[in-house]
């Protein structure tokens, strides 16, 4: 079998796999799957040119998730004129004033000759900057707080279209991806491994605690969607006919209706990323990068800028991965900060990438699918099996409650059986790179 039957040969897999799940379990769940999977598909792409072109160690994709994710509650939220009146104006003065002490930082350790003076000059400007900063930043966002805290309390956005938020997300994440490229893209590998988490973790906890921004731990629901709601969609004289041919409820066809809405938005969004990612991979730029990737002091002795080159594709996929995380929320209609957790979903990611092949973009969707399947399907799977085991035992048995109890644990069994299986039999994917 040829590379490329054998390719069409797993995706055609893959698509059985979610008619079967649709067909005896639930056409909900299978939509629903396959939705998150366009959505990890495209946060494994976002990787994959990270890794995969230029060899970047990134393991801070929450965080730029997370940061893409917030571009749906600041377009597609209404204002809160209350806590604008409040404490909008001062909350604002405070940013800026926080970002001027950082940019008279980096002028005094740029003008100032080395020694003791400057770093004296250094520690004498972030202080005072920080505490100007804080009298003015604190009780304006202590009174936005205030405001309605029960549904409101934040600011709230700017009223745009929901499907704003998605190219917003993009660039919201690149140019947090530039701060922290212009930091750390200067280290080794490990210690850039180390440096991208600690910044996700950061990101993360101003998403959790700032709750003027986004309600922190209270969370932002009632984001408006992309596609109108079941409750919407079930008064459409064509939804209702459809639900007769059907045969379904009428609430269950309209949610079909909008997960099949959002799959067909994804999967063009998801399109145009591979297009893109392949073009640009079989250009001279991607084969440069890939030189770099393989040899970055051969790269250096030909001339190429490789610092500034992994600051582009950092960028890239970060954006990506920004894009990615503002799909998500507007598929969830909530932004839960909470909900983030860097080393666990960060894990997954790469295991998408890794089980999928490194390097080859088709791969990498590939390897989202299969892995989302089986992050969704493992724990009803786990659930079974040990209702197998047990059957034997009676009820009250402490072994089969302590089974059952723990069966949700399979699902992180089963993510770690699979990689190793890979790393084992197919190191370099199911579609490796050409």
């Amino acid at each position: 079998m040829t590379g490329y039957l054998r390719n069409v040969a797993l995706f055609s897999l893959m698509g059985l796999a979610l008619a079967l799940t649709g067909m005896f379990q639930s056409w909900v769940l299978a939509l629903t799957i396959l939705n998150m999977s366009l959505i990890s598909a495209m946060m494994a792409l976002g990787v994959n040119m990270q890794w995969g072109y230029a060899g970047i160690f990134n393991v801070g994709i929450m965080g730029f998730t997370a940061f893409g994710g917030l571009a749906a509650v600041l377009i597609a939220m209404p204002p809160v004129p209350e806590a604008w009146a409040a404490g909008g104006v001062g909350a604002i003065l405070g940013l800026m004033l926080g970002a001027g002490t950082i940019f008279a930082a980096i002028l005094v350790w740029n003008r100032l000759p080395p020694g003791k003076l400057r770093v004296v000059a250094l520690i004498a400007t972030l202080v005072v900057g920080y505490m100007i900063t804080r009298f003015v930043f604190a009780p304006a966002t202590a009174a936005i707080v205030r405001v309605n805290p029960a549904t409101e309390g934040y600011l709230g956005g700017l009223g745009l279209p929901v499907i704003l938020s998605w190219p917003v997300g993009a660039i919201m994440a690149a140019g947090l991806a530039w701060v922290v490229g212009k930091i750390a893209l200067g280290l080794r590998s490990d210690y850039l491994a180390i440096a991208t988490l600690g910044i996700s973790e950061i990101v993360i906890a101003v998403l959790k605690f700032e709750a003027w921004l986004t309600r922190g731990v209270n969370n932002v629901v009632g984001i408006p969607r992309a596609v109108p709601r079941p409750v919407t969609l079930q008064q459409y004289e064509w939804v209702q006919g459809l639900s007769q041919r059907l045969g379904l409820g009428l609430s269950e066809t309209a949610r079909l209706v909008e997960l099949t809405g959002y799959a067909i938005m994804f999967a063009i969004v998801l399109g145009a990323l591979i297009w893109l990612s392949e073009k640009a991979l079989n250009s001279p730029w991607g084969r440069m990068m890939r030189a770099i990737r393989d040899n970055e002091t051969a790269a250096r002795a030909m001339g190429k800028d490789v610092t500034r080159r992994h600051l582009m594709v950092f960028i890239l996929g970060s954006g990506v991965c920004g894009l990615a995380g503002a799909m998500m929320v507007t598929l969830d209609g909530q932004l839960t900060p909470g909900s983030y957790e860097p080393l666990r979903f960060t894990f997954l990611i790469w295991v998408m990438v890794i089980v999928g092949g490194s390097g080859n973009n088709w791969g990498a969707v590939l390897g989202a699918f299969i892995i989302w399947f089986l992050w969704v399907q493992a724990e009803p799977a786990g659930r079974w099996m040990m209702d197998t085991l047990t059957s034997g035992l009676s009820a009250d048995s402490p072994i089969r409650q302590h089974l059952m109890a723990q069966a949700a644990h399979t699902r992180l069994i089963m993510m770690g059986l699979a990689l190793l299986l890979m790393l084992r039999f197919a190191p370099r994917g199911l579609i490796p790179e050409r």
